[in-house]
C-alpha cells in the first residue's frame, strides 16, 4: 500500500516544495512507505523520470528544479517483496505514466508484469482502443470480477495533457480515500492532504475522475 501524488499547473512550480510535503506524509503514514520512490516531471514537453530505492524522506529533494506537471509515488511493497528499483513507479510505456496503491487477492487473470501493479497497468492498456477513461472503467471492472477480494485499487494514469484517477476500496477509508485541492492555476491530488492550506476535498469511493 503506497502513497500517490499528482500536481498539474498552468504555471511552473518548485518540485521540492511538493516533494518535501509528500515525504512528510509518507514518513508519518501508518503503513511503511520506505521501499523506494519515484517521480516524473514534465520538462521541455518530455518526461524526466527519477527512481530511487531509498525512502523518499532520505533522498535529496532539492535537485529537481521546476515543472508544471508532477507525478510521485512512494512504495510500500506487498509482504516486503521485490524491493528493487525496477519495481518503483511511475511505470512509463512511452506515452502514459502509471502509479498505483492497493491490494488484490486471488486475481484470476494472466498478464505480463514484474509485480501486480504493472500487470494491472498492462491489462488496462488492452482496452486502449477506447478512451483512457473507458479503458480504466472496463479494465478495472473485469479485474474486480476476476479477483477473490479487492482491498483497494487506487490508480492514476496520465499523459502530457490529463490526469485520470480511479479510486476503489472495500475497507479502511481513512487510509485509502484520495484527496484533491484546486487552486487558481493548479490541481493537486494526493493520498493524504499535504497541508492545512486551502480546501482539500475527499474524492468519493468507486469513481473515475479526469483532471
Amino acid at each position: 500500500m503506497c502513497r500517490l501524488l499528482a500536481v498539474r499547473s498552468k504555471k511552473e512550480f518548485e518540485i521540492s516544495a511538493y516533494l518535501k510535503k509528500f515525504a512528510s506524509i509518507s514518513k508519518n503514514s501508518k503503513e511503511y512507505q520506505g521501499h523506494g520512490w519515484g517521480m516524473a516531471a514534465l520538462k521541455n514537453n518530455e518526461w524526466d523520470i527519477y527512481r530511487n530505492i531509498k525512502p523518499v524522506w532520505e533522498d535529496d529533494l532539492d535537485q529537481f528544479g521546476k515543472t508544471n506537471f508532477l507525478i510521485v509515488h512512494a512504495r510500500s511493497a506487498f509482504q516486503d517483496e521485490g524491493i528493487v528499483v525496477e519495481n518503483n513507479m511511475p511505470f512509463f510505456d512511452g506515452k502514459h505514466l502509471f502509479i498505483f496503491n492497493g491490494e488484490l487477492k486471488g486475481v484470476r487473470l494472466s498478464e505480463k508484469g514484474r509485480i501486480g501493479a504493472e500487470k494491472i497497468f498492462n491489462f488496462i492498456k488492452r482496452f486502449q482502443k477506447y478512451s483512457i477513461k473507458e479503458a480504466i472503467k472496463k479494465g478495472t471492472s473485469i479485474i474486480k470480477e476476476k479477483s477473490k477480494y479487492v482491498r483497494a485499487m487506487n490508480l492514476i494514469i496520465n499523459d502530457k495533457d490529463k490526469i485520470y484517477l480511479y479510486t476503489f476500496f472495500n475497507e479502511d477509508p481513512e487510509y485509502f480515500t484520495m484527496h484533491m485541492k484546486t487552486e487558481d492555476d493548479r490541481v493537486v491530488i494526493c493520498s493524504d492532504p499535504l497541508d492545512e492550506e486551502g480546501s482539500w476535498k475527499k474524492i468519493e469511493n468507486d469513481s473515475i475522475k479526469v483532471f
